[in-house]
């Protein structure tokens, strides 16, 4: 299903194949070859979504994009089974393995390989050639790299993370802090409400 949101509406390459229970939403540009199955959700919350050639996203996926951070997938890149990329810059022939995780504002250079489960931690920046082992987490600019029991080290190798303020504009600190949240980005979405099937 393809919808107009935001007056802008996917282009889709004549040779790309989109399952007819994928969800394109808005500014997303899909280029030759490409293969999106079935559950797969590309959504542009705001910021485009640009996927080059012989890009596969697997069922269940998720790619999303914000005003803050536009996503680029590079060519010959597969995105896995529930794997999901918000906002991201991404090389050339990467693999993201089921369950991987990438958020806000990170940087996956060519020929990378995120592994089952593993988490590339907004605005971290990988270089050409990383692989993130199974259920590890990438954080960090020189990137680091962290089994999920080091909480302590992977918070001090993101010293400026703000979430809540880089996402969703509301200040940490604000006594009200989910309030504030659901409601801004509560009114955010519902911008889908003017989405035309196209």
């Amino acid at each position: 299903m393809m919808y107009e949101h935001l007056g802008a509406r996917p282009r889709i390459h004549d040779t790309a194949v989109v399952a007819p229970t994928a969800v394109i939403s808005g500014d997303v540009e899909i280029g030759p070859n490409c293969q999106v199955l079935h559950g797969a959700v590309i959504t542009a919350e705001g910021g485009p979504i640009v996927l080059g050639e012989h890009v596969i996203v697997m069922e269940n996926a998720l790619i999303r994009a914000t005003a803050a951070n536009a996503v680029r997938i590079g060519d010959h890149t597969l995105v896995g089974t529930l794997a999901s990329i918000a906002g991201a810059t991404v090389g050339d022939e990467v693999f993201f393995a089921s369950g991987a995780r990438v958020f806000n504002g990170a940087l996956v250079g060519p020929h990378c390989e995120i592994r089952v489960n593993a988490i590339v931690q907004r605005r971290a920046v990988l270089p050409e050639g990383t692989v993130v082992p199974i259920g590890w987490i990438a954080a960090g600019d020189p990137v680091r790299m962290f089994s999920p029991d080091q909480a302590e080290e992977i918070a001090e190798a993101m010293p400026e993370l703000d979430f809540p303020g880089h996402v969703f504009g509301v200040d940490r600190d604000t006594p009200d802090l989910m309030v504030q949240l659901t409601e801004r980005y509560a009114s955010s979405l519902a911008r889908h409400a003017h989405d035309r099937q196209v």
